[in-house]
């Protein structure tokens, strides 16, 4: 009988480990981020996750009507380009709207010419863009105004994923220039 408890108990011993375990490792699992999708940037082609791969990217989510996180960021974005020199052509860059409705292809090419030749912008179908948002784990609400009209408000951090389109990490609004560049130069570097 004494055998048979030290058994019993021996096997409760292994069960609650083997469940520490996978609870540890479901814990610490990679976070899935980013989905398939089927979109169209700026000039109105088709894009899809692959443009995330193969380089490491840039992603700021954001709209054109914003009044200023996102004219900030995308000035930001082009000034670390430029402070990347060479190093910046390895390394892509996108807007995706976060308000589909009114951002078409043609307002996102007329609003990314005011910033840069070197972002492109992602839009199309509000279902579909707002599936990605989410896929990114994106935070965008659509707000009314008393006046009739309505903004949005977003994550104002820009992600960055390796060159396997996975995650990062980001550089936050108006963060110190210098710490975002060493962000970038690490993520070209590693990533």
């Amino acid at each position: 009988m004494r055998y048979i408890l030290v058994g019993i108990l021996a096997l409760m011993i292994l069960a609650v480990g083997l469940l520490t375990f996978q609870w540890y490792r479901d814990r610490n699992a990679a976070i899935a981020f980013g989905a398939p999708f089927e979109l169209v940037d700026q000039n109105g082609e088709p894009i899809t996750e692959a443009a995330f791969e193969g380089s490491p990217t840039a992603i700021f989510f954001g709209f054109t009507h914003c009044p200023d996180v996102c004219p900030t960021t995308l000035f930001e974005m082009e000034g670390w380009l430029d402070e990347l020199g060479e190093d910046g052509e390895a390394l892509g860059t996108f807007f995706v709207t976060v308000d589909p409705e009114r951002d078409t292809p043609e307002v996102m090419k007329t609003y990314l010419e005011n910033f840069s030749s070197r972002i492109a912008g992602i839009t199309g179908e509000p279902e579909k863009v707002m599936e990605m948002v989410k896929s990114f784990r994106i935070y965008a609400s659509k707000v009314e105004l008393e006046d009739g009209d309505y903004t949005m408000d977003h994550t104002a951090s820009v992600m960055l994923l390796d060159r396997d389109g996975d995650f990062f990490g980001t550089i936050s609004y108006q963060e110190n220039p210098e710490t975002a560049i060493a962000k970038l130069r690490r993520l070209i570097k590693e990533g």
